[in-house]
Formats: C-alpha cells, sequence, structure tokens
C-alpha cells in the first residue's frame, strides 16, 4: 500500500483545525472511481465514490488507540538491507545508524553491498536499482489500531483519513490516503486496512 498525505493537513495541524488526540478521526473507504488530488482535496466534501456494501456505515470507521511516537533515526526499526526489494514511499535507516533517515524515490531491489550514505538534507544515493533520498534525522509517527470492518462485502481501492469532528463534511480536513494499488474485496469476511509502519500519517524531523 502506498500512503500519501493531503497537503493541507500540515497547515491544518499546526493550526490545531486538526487535533490528532482528541478529535474523532475517521477511515472512509472509496470506490475506484474516486480519484485522489492530494494537493487540491482538503475536506471530505471533495472526496467520491465512497464505498457502500453490508458491514459498511457511511462515514467509515472511528479510529481507535490513537499513539504519537517520536523516533530518532538511529532507533527507526527499519534497516536497510542487501538485495532487497524496496517500494516508494518506504524509509529506512542504515543498518549502522549515522543519525539519518532515508526515504525510497525510486522503487527497486537494493544492492548487495551498503551504499555511501549522504548525510546533507535531500541528498540522494543510488543503491542497486533503488535510489534514496536523505529525509530527515527523526521521525513523528501517528498511528492507531487497524481499522476493520467485520462481516462485510465491499470492494475498495482507496482508504481516506479524515477529522470527523467538525459539524459539515466542508468543514471536516482530510489527512491521509492509503492507495490499496487494485481493488480489495471482502465477501461476507472482515475488511481490514493494514497500517504499515508509518501510520496514518508521518512527519519526518530535518
Amino acid at each position: 500500500m502506498a500512503n500519501g498525505m493531503f497537503a493541507s493537513a500540515f497547515l491544518k495541524i499546526l493550526n490545531k483545525e486538526i487535533d490528532f488526540d482528541t478529535d474523532t478521526i475517521k477511515a472512509m473507504l472509496c470506490a475506484a472511481g474516486y480519484t485522489p488530488d492530494l494537493d487540491a482535496h482538503d475536506y471530505k466534501n471533495d472526496v467520491t465514490n465512497e464505498v457502500t456494501g453490508t458491514g459498511y456505515t457511511a462515514g467509515g470507521a472511528t479510529l481507535a488507540s490513537k499513539t504519537q511516537t517520536l523516533t530518532a533515526a538511529n532507533s527507526w526499526s527499519t534497516a536497510r538491507a542487501n538485495s532487497t526489494a524496496y517500494t516508494l514511499g518506504q524509509i529506512v535507516r542504515p543498518a549502522t545508524g549515522n543519525g539519518h533517515l532515508y526515504r525510497c524515490i525510486v522503487a527497486g531491489t537494493s544492492g548487495a553491498s551498503i551504499p555511501t550514505w549522504p548525510t546533507v538534507a535531500g541528498q540522494t544515493v543510488t543503491d542497486g536499482t533503488v535510489t534514496w533520498a536523505e529525509c530527515g534525522r527523526a521521525i513523528v509517527v501517528f498511528d492507531a489500531a487497524d481499522p476493520s470492518w467485520a462481516n462485510s462485502t465491499i470492494t475498495a481501492r482507496y482508504c481516506v483519513f479524515y477529522d470527523d469532528t467538525p459539524a459539515t463534511d466542508a468543514t471536516k480536513p482530510l489527512i491521509s490516503l492509503l492507495d490499496f494499488g487494485s481493488d480489495q474485496v471482502s465477501a461476507n469476511g472482515a475488511f481490514t486496512v493494514t497500517l504499515n509502519a508509518l501510520g496514518v500519517f508521518a512527519i519526518l524531523v530535518p
């Protein structure tokens, strides 16, 4: 799954329009007919093609067990490994920490030996067929329990996270989006969105 954050969410977090701790944050499923625009879409009324189906309630599911965790680069759990496939957006640290994190900006398979890691912000390095970009010295992950719809019959392509506390769809801020890459289906079973290491969203500390 690919993570994406709606650009306006950064400002809305800073001006306290979104309070991840205390507001009601929801996960809403959308069909492939929705065309995400992470730059232009800012409120729930921009989102179309919400799914319908047995076991799904309009508006989505409320996130439980929300957490915020600051992790220094050398303590990040995902260390780069030799000859390993990496997808766009994955974040790693060197196996021997150097105080920096690196984001995959060209997906591929890492090389058979350790690359020479750059330590200047934004600099890149080629590693096999992967390209890494230096992206920070720490990361804040906003996480929650995996949202799930039990005994459901659903077909969905996207999961959109938004703040449901304001009164109207035109004022409910969008936060982030997961693209499953293709339609995912449940048939009289659980439809579960498994959050990856970046949680609902993550903010890197330069």
